[in-house]
């Protein structure tokens, strides 16, 4: 994916943190693997994130072109 900034704030940090991945892992999956189109306008992507652990990541892309994760979690 092209270098696109991220929107990152309290409410996704926590959510993503619940499921013990970091924001700097899941940048890492957005930016280095390839996404697909899911549901409602929304895209998913998994990869190896950079602690070599699959991790599934689902986000948009904002009008302003800033990627928003919405969830991400790892795969077992």
């Amino acid at each position: 994916m092209e270098k696109r900034d991220f929107a990152w704030n309290d409410r996704n940090l926590d959510k993503i943190a619940k499921h013990g991945v970091t924001r700097e892992e899941a940048e890492h999956v957005v930016r280095f693997f390839p996404s697909r189109r899911h549901k409602k306008g929304t895209r998913i992507v998994l990869g190896r994130g950079n602690s070599n652990r699959k991790v599934q990541v689902v986000f948009t892309i904002n009008p302003d072109g800033e990627i928003y994760v919405i969830h991400a979690m790892p795969v077992r």
